[in-house]
């Protein structure tokens, strides 16, 4: 007898051990919002689900070796309330109520997913591997959830004992030359060279100032080390020449940059088959919390993204949730790197990416001889070179002294935490290179020739659209789709600016009339090229409209030569942007 009442109570003891002291829920089939009332004060008290737009909750991925966070589904919300809970039911059994175990239906699940506004969870910025940054130069070393930046901290290095607490400029330098003898082997395009003859290579000759395109890595490595702690920031873009480009090295210098910033490599998105599925890639990363979003491959295409533009340059942007026809906030704090050989990008995202060229000077850059293995030199010598990065940060923090370089729009506190002390320490400004990439958009340059056929054929006479010469109907209408096509196509067009002019509408006179359009000459404010087979013909023209500079050629002609991009539909354009 004994030995059998010790026995139950053992799996009694065992049965309450597996239990716990979990919080019970009362399900109230009659009474949904209490119940599901009740599971928002459950969720929200144990600290395990967190609002990045949706509930998500933090998850080891073995592939990325690191955690990431996961959307919650109606299923994983079952499992994650019973984790939390014990749910049950009062039933009726023999004139006596009784309390029965039972399990939380998906509807119920549904209901709480979809209460947005009551969950009051503590919000997850994201994920940072980084040291968190303060504005006065403190660099804090956090493990797990840190309230006040909303960020997840995780596998981060203490480096209390090798960031001086007030480097001097010679400290900077000083961590600045040891960051590009480290990066010398990379074929930065514009860098002047030496050879090397331990590796064999040419390396950079880093005696000299940096060129745009190291000074503009530099940056790109700065930014990856502050992203976690910056509230804006912008992307980065290396590309190389098409063809020639692969084995340039892009995608290497990507993934040593995120293991100095994070300590593990980044993990490649491509784009997809079309701008849909881009758009629902871009979102699934950003939602992940992933550390660095990196679109690899986006070789001879003018790239072109809405929801990365607004990502990068709003906090909190707007994302669709996967599945749903709905629009979350969402603050994005991932590194975000683009790459591809001929790659360029749209007009809207020039000014919101740092370009990086790299020219290996060779038709076969994969077959340059290189000593060991970059990236396992990066992993043993991370703590070092974040120290050496942090140095630089830390200094620009505290200098009083530092001018800054031009403005550049939404980026104020990158251009001081980033840009600026690289340039107090004989780097170029990477913010110059917006005009070069606007300069590779397709579309501008489409519009540059439309209007310098224009200038030539109409000068600045209001013409209707039935009477525009046909080299101009052809610009405007390579398809030859008709007078309405080309009619809208030019109110599209109207007021905008480019190459030194605008192109005005003016509306129709009565009932039956038609629209006119003229080009207005801005002064010479801005330059256009001249329009090919009238360069040198027309000395009239010549007087009042100066040639067109076009020192950096876009990397992928389109299709249809001269045809204005923004002038086609999106079906002809794969991933909204142009071959």
């Amino acid at each position: 007898m004994p030995d059998g009442n010790a026995a139950g109570l053992s799996a009694s003891a065992l049965v309450a051990a597996a239990l716990g002291d979990k919080p019970r829920l009362l399900l109230e089939p009659c009474d949904p919002d209490v119940t599901v009332a009740k599971l928002c004060d459950i969720l929200a008290n144990t600290g395990t689900l967190f609002d990045r737009g949706v509930p998500v909750r933090l998850a080891y991925d073995q592939n990325q070796r690191g955690t990431v966070a996961q959307a919650m589904t109606p299923d994983l919300l079952v499992m994650e309330a019973h984790r939390a809970c014990r749910p049950y039911e009062v039933r009726e059994k023999k004139d006596t109520i009784i309390e029965v175990n039972a399990r939380l239906s998906r509807t119920l699940a549904v209901m709480y997913l979809d209460w947005r506004g009551e969950w009051r969870l503590k919000p997850l910025n994201g994920i940072a591997s980084a040291p968190l940054l303060h504005p006065d130069g403190a660099i804090h070393h956090a493990e797990g959830y840190d309230e006040p930046s909303g960020m997840w901290c995780e596998n981060v290095p203490d480096l209390a004992e090798l960031v001086p607490d007030r480097p001097t400029k010679d400290a900077a330098a000083a961590a600045l030359l040891l960051l590009r003898r480290t990066f010398a082997t990379f074929c930065f395009a514009d860098a002047e060279t030496v050879q090397d003859q331990v590796r064999g290579v040419a390396v950079v000759d880093t005696a000299k100032p940096p060129g745009k395109d190291e000074s503009g890595f530099l940056a790109a490595l700065l930014t990856a080390v502050c992203r976690p702690s910056l509230h804006l920031a912008p992307g980065v873009l290396l590309r190389a020449a098409p063809m020639s480009g692969a084995g340039a090295g892009k995608g290497l210098l990507a993934r040593c940059m995120c293991i100095i910033a994070f300590g593990r490599e980044p993990h490649a998105v491509t784009a997809g088959s079309n701008a849909e599925e881009l758009e629902k890639r871009i979102a699934s990363e950003l939602i992940e919390g992933s550390l660095t979003l990196f679109l690899d491959n986006l070789n001879s295409v003018a790239f072109k993204s809405d929801l990365l533009a607004s990502a990068i340059t709003e906090r909190p942007a707007r994302v669709r949730v996967l599945g749903k026809s709905q629009m979350v906030p969402l603050c994005a704090s991932a590194f975000i790197v683009l790459t591809g050989n001929g790659l360029s990008v749209s007009e809207d995202l020039a000014r919101r990416f740092i370009a990086v060229e790299l020219d290996p000077g060779t038709e076969g850059p994969e077959a340059r001889p290189f000593q060991g293995d970059i990236r396992l030199e990066m992993k043993a010598r991370r703590t070092e070179l974040l120290a050496a990065a942090l140095t630089i940060w830390r200094w620009g923090r505290q200098a009083t002294d530092l001018k800054p370089g031009g403005a550049l729009g939404s980026f104020g506190q990158w251009c001081a935490w980033v840009r600026d002390p690289l340039l107090a320490l004989g780097c170029q400004d990477p913010a110059e290179r917006v005009s070069e990439a606007k300069a590779r958009d397709g579309r501008r340059q489409a519009v540059a020739d439309l209007f310098a056929a224009w200038w030539t054929h109409h000068h600045n006479m209001p013409v209707m659209a039935k009477d525009l010469h046909d080299e101009v109907r052809q610009l405007a209408d390579p398809q030859g789709r008709g007078r309405q096509f080309l009619a809208s196509a030019l109110d599209k067009l109207t007021n905008t600016r480019m190459a030194g002019f605008v192109l005005t509408r003016q509306a129709p006179a009565g009932k039956w009339g038609a629209a006119t359009y003229a080009l207005k000459n801005l002064g010479g404010a801005e330059t256009h090229r001249g329009h090919r087979g009238h360069r040198g013909d027309d000395k009239e023209n010549q007087s009042v409209m100066p040639p067109y500079a076009d020192p950096m050629p876009p990397y992928a002609p389109d299709a249809t030569p001269y045809a204005p991009l923004c002038l086609r539909t999106i079906g002809a354009d794969m991933l909204g942007i142009s071959h």
